[in-house]
């Protein structure tokens, strides 16, 4: 049977990060294979909830709790009792001739213990569902940041291909003033090595870009790729909710309310304790048959209780160690609390100097650059500037290109984990003019 999806997961985990892989940026434009198969975030979150292998091997624990639920709602079968007496013996008893049989049913009286196994088991239940929902969200968020990860590489294979280009321009540039006399033929062969170098420093990128989207088509249990590239801008920039915001979403949060269903499942477990300590009693009815002699029958009804007796607290163990577990469930809340808030608060400050290391590369840092660069090249046509100091603007420029990636991988991971953390979307997508 095909698991039943938890869109609430799927919609959680789809909107981490999405103002990035919701939109088509120079990334994809720029890939040479575009026009091969992409897949979404979303679908990839679809494909991992419905066939990931640990998660459809979970399926079975819930199939195993839904049994004891059923177990739990079965009543005691009653009881049929056959009695003999005076028969087969000596004298006046021998034979059948003053023999006495009693066929009679007998049942328990539970006195409500069925009620609360039944309500344990289903608080059971209910805490398996829980957590099948963490692990489907664990599992969601584990694919977005693998998906982050063939995202980056991506990206970096974008910032190679234009090291590779911005390369042979510069050979074709060398070329000219090594042929006019005005620069010595060494700056040629450096210039050749450079392009040789990044060239392989993409084919690497284009290794680590095919493992990383195995170990995302791993997510759902694919060891063949169906797809060669993932969709979506990484260096786009988010609006972001408020720490105040985000720290009242916290109950959110998939631990609280397991830790929720945690507490009901201890109360039931001590319900189910107290109504232990009271014994069962077993009634029973029936007919009694008296054979008297050969030509006298006689038939009576009888009927019984049995009521143990003895000491009154019969189960005062495992009361006592209900009541512990269930007191301990609430010192475990407080304890989540203060780490989900802690984790929350430090995760915030780090997207927020990821935010800001963004913003200062983008508009402070490679408009310059650009610029510089520019200035730099035409300063060495005319002979100006000599190869070292055209080579290490553009060298700057490339690693401030490559900061800007690095610093939305992690902010995007970041807001992975407070969207895991919180279980609510902290970002809106900007709309660049």
């Amino acid at each position: 049977m095909p698991r039943q999806i938890n869109h609430h997961v799927i919609a959680t985990v789809t909107v981490v990060s999405c103002f990035v892989f919701f939109s088509a940026g120079a990334n994809a434009t720029s890939d040479p294979e575009s026009d091969k198969r992409t897949i979404s975030l979303r679908e990839a979150v679809t494909k991992t909830i419905t066939g990931n292998p640990d998660l459809r091997a979970f399926d079975y624990r819930l199939k195993a709790q839904d049994g004891r639920v059923q177990q739990a709602g079965l009543a005691p079968s009653p009881e049929l009792n056959v009695l003999l007496e005076d028969a087969l013996g000596t004298g006046n008893h021998k034979g059948f001739d003053n023999a006495q049989a009693t066929i009679s049913i007998s049942w328990i009286l539970e006195r409500g213990l069925r009620q609360r196994y039944v309500d344990t088991a289903r608080a059971g239940l209910s805490l398996f569902s829980v957590e099948a929902g963490i692990k489907q969200l664990d599992a969601a968020a584990e694919t977005a940041r693998r998906y982050l990860v063939s995202l980056a590489f991506q990206a970096r294979r974008v910032n190679a291909d234009k090291t590779v280009q911005l390369a042979k321009a510069t050979i074709a540039a060398v070329q000219k003033r090594v042929r006019a006399g005005k620069a010595p033929e060494a700056e040629l062969f450096r210039a050749q090595a450079e392009l040789a170098r990044r060239k392989l420093e993409r084919e690497h990128i284009d290794h680590e870009r095919v493992s990383a989207n195995r170990r995302l088509a791993a997510q759902w249990g694919e060891t063949e790729l169906t797809f060669s590239r993932v969709a979506g801008d990484i260096t786009s920039l988010p609006q972001l909710a408020s720490f105040g915001t985000l720290k009242s979403q916290l109950q959110q949060n998939p631990e609280f309310i397991r830790l929720l269903s945690n507490r009901r499942l201890k109360k039931a477990e001590l319900q189910l304790a107290l109504a232990r300590d009271k014994p069962s009693w077993r009634v029973n009815a029936g007919m009694r048959h008296t054979q008297e002699d050969s030509n006298n029958n006689s038939q009576a009804l009888i009927a019984g209780i049995s009521i143990p007796f003895g000491q009154r607290t019969r189960n005062p163990g495992r009361i006592a160690e209900a009541r512990a577990n269930l007191a301990e469930t609430h010192l475990a809340e407080t304890a989540t609390r203060i780490r989900a808030e802690t984790i929350l608060s430090v995760l915030y400050e780090k997207l927020q100097h990821d935010m800001h290391v963004i913003n200062a590369v983008r508009n402070d840092i490679i408009p310059p650059l650009e610029k510089a660069l520019t200035e730099t090249r035409r300063a060495y046509n005319l002979g100006r500037y000599s190869y070292l100091e055209w080579r290490s603007v553009q060298a700057e420029l490339l690693d401030a290109h490559n900061a800007l990636i690095e610093a939305s991988v992690n902010a995007q991971r970041n807001i992975i984990e407070i969207e895991r953390l919180t279980g609510v979307r902290i970002a809106q997508p900007i709309t660049r003019p």
